[in-house]
């Protein structure tokens, strides 16, 4: 019998994968992204800590594209990398979440590093 592919499963497995070698310092944070069907959401993470340092959304107010798409990326990806900036942070650790490196999570990092971030 064949049974179907559970996709979050996967990416979910994926993402612990990558994070068994990743990890955030306070020196150099980890940047998570989490892509739903209808938003996108990034964290600037301090693991040692346990503290979220940053976090941007679509559902913020400064984003004008209120979908998980490329242009809201790109508005994300600037606004996290400001609000990083602010606080003082400029290098950081990306942990594309289990995603494939393309579209939506490519666009995010490209506006992330254009914003200042270096990864």
């Amino acid at each position: 019998m064949i049974t179907k592919i559970n996709r979050k499963e996967q990416r979910e497995r994926r993402h612990l994968r990558v994070r068994r070698k990743i990890s955030g310092t306070a020196e150099r944070p980890r940047l998570c992204v989490y892509r739903s069907n209808s938003n996108l959401y990034v964290q600037i993470i301090d693991d040692v800590a346990g503290n979220t340092l940053v976090q941007a959304s679509t559902l913020d107010k400064e984003v004008k594209t209120k979908h998980a798409n490329k242009e809201a990326a790109k508005e994300v990806g600037k606004l996290v990398a400001k609000r990083a900036i602010e606080k003082n942070i400029k290098s950081v650790v990306f942990d594309r979440g289990g995603y494939i490196y393309h579209g939506v999570v490519k666009e995010l990092a490209e506006s992330a590093r254009e914003g200042g971030l270096e990864f």
